[in-house]
């Protein structure tokens, strides 16, 4: 069995050709760990900045080349950096 190699919370590039627009934005957030799948790889929900449900998806389906370990894990509290912790721009209000 594989351990997982992304936490909830990283920022992962999918795989052109995975989501319904292969050349709009590739981007997603991890939401949640799920155990191993039939040929022992991980598996992970996923969810786009702009759709209002979650994917699964395998590790193979994520392009690591794209993609950094630890890409999305201090994003929320940024440790040494000029940036304000709170950024208008990102709070999303419902209509």
């Amino acid at each position: 069995m594989c351990p997982h190699v992304y936490a909830v919370g990283d920022v992962v590039v999918l795989k052109a050709g995975l989501s319904r627009t292969a050349t709009g934005d590739r981007t997603c957030r991890i939401v949640g760990n799920l155990p191993a799948s039939d040929g022992g790889e991980p598996q992970y929900r996923v969810r786009f900045g702009n759709e209002n449900f979650e994917r699964r998806v395998v590790a193979s389906d994520i392009d690591t080349s794209g993609t950094s370990a630890s890409a999305g894990k201090d994003e929320a509290s940024p440790k040494g950096s000029d940036e304000p912790w709170l950024k208008p721009a990102k709070i999303r209000v419902g209509k």
